[in-house]
């Protein structure tokens, strides 16, 4: 009588009540990871490079440098440079209100941008009419 082939399949990995618990993140999905010279950064926010330095001489981002003092631009930066666009594009917000925008919410340690982004969205509905323009002037211009 010939043998029938097994057909139970040898298992992937140990169980994973046998692996110890560790966590850790995946550094290529880190957002404080710098990994973008500042042409790709320029590019994914639609921006000039020589815009991304002024930014950096105005103090608004803060790029990594490598040994050979090359700019590398992380996530975080990449939002924030789509931050500082939406404040001065939008808001009509100048580089000095924006400075104040973000010293104001590290101060506070509150996320005011998202809220005056969701309020002026919310005006925005409602009205027709960007209102939020104003509210963001004064909050930039209040020291």
């Amino acid at each position: 009588m010939p043998s029938e082939p097994s057909t139970s399949r040898p298992s992937p990995g140990p169980e994973p009540d046998d692996e110890p618990e560790m966590t850790f993140r995946r550094p290529d999905r880190d957002p404080e990871r710098p990994v973008y010279v500042i042409s790709v950064a320029a590019s994914i926010v639609s921006v000039h490079p020589r815009t991304l330095r002024i930014y950096e001489e105005e103090g608004l981002i803060c790029p990594a440098r490598t040994p050979t003092n090359i700019r590398l631009y992380s996530e975080n930066d990449v939002r924030r440079v789509m931050w500082i666009r939406h404040l001065t594009q939008n808001l009509g917000v100048n580089l000095a209100g924006v400075r104040i925008l973000f010293e104001l919410e590290e101060r506070l340690g509150t996320r005011i941008l998202e809220r005056l982004y969701s309020e002026a969205a919310a005006d925005g509905d409602a009205s027709g009419a960007p209102a939020a323009t104003s509210t963001a002037a004064a909050a930039a211009a209040k020291p």
